[in-house]
Formats: C-alpha cells, sequence, structure tokens
C-alpha cells in the first residue's frame, strides 16, 4: 500500500504564495510519478503540475510561470512540493496530491485527502 500524507495550504490574499508537500510512504519503490490537482466547488478535479520520479516537471497552462513542483526523498519516502506565487481567487480550491506507480498487478493511482487553498483579499 501507498500512503499519501499532504500538509500546507490555507487562506492567503491575491498576490500571495503557500507552498504544500505531499509525503509519500509505503509500497513507493514503483513509483512513476507524483502529482497535484485541485477541485474548485462545481468544478472537475484538474492536473495542475506533476513530477517524474526522475524529477521531470510538466505543468498546465494554468501553473506555468507561477508555480514550481519538485520532488525529494528516498525509496522509503517521497515527498512532492507545489510551491505557488502570484495566486490570483481563481487559484481556489481543494488541492489532492496523487501518487501513479506501478504494482503487482499494473499500474495503479492513489490520492491524498486534499488540502483547501483560498485566496481571498
Amino acid at each position: 500500500q501507498v500512503q499519501l500524507v499532504e500538509s500546507g495550504g490555507g487562506s492567503v490574499q491575491p498576490g500571495g504564495s503557500l507552498w504544500l508537500s505531499c509525503a509519500a510512504s509505503g509500497a513507493i519503490h514503483g513509483l512513476l510519478s507524483l502529482g497535484w490537482y485541485r477541485q474548485a466547488p462545481g468544478n472537475q478535479r484538474e492536473l495542475v503540475a506533476s513530477i517524474e520520479r526522475e524529477g521531470r516537471p510538466t505543468y498546465t497552462d494554468s501553473a506555468e510561470d507561477r508555480f514550481a513542483v519538485s520532488i525529494s526523498g528516498d525509496s522509503a519516502l517521497k515527498t512532492v512540493y507545489l510551491q505557488m506565487t502570484s495566486l490570483k481567487p481563481e487559484d481556489t480550491a481543494t488541492y489532492y496530491c496523487h501518487y501513479e506507480g506501478h504494482g503487482a498487478y499494473g499500474q495503479f493511482g492513489v490520492w491524498g485527502q486534499g488540502t483547501l487553498v483560498t485566496v481571498s483579499s
């Protein structure tokens, strides 16, 4: 099993910054990527940014130039970070960490519990 523990988030004014982190532990030897998704009320969950095991990041248009994703750790614990800057009210959402990896029965994904980010004046 893979366990994900998210931290960070909170409330910030427009233009502010926040960090999110997600620690992945357990059966993570088959890790392919760790990613951040978000879901605003009434909207579908959408990808924000992801990073491969080797450290290659991918950003969506909404995150490009404002957010930075990074990964650290070893075979027992991997942590993915999302640094968010120049935050806008439309960034308000619950942010979810997602693990994608190979297991004994094929490729699988695991979701974190979610952390709320509110951008408001």
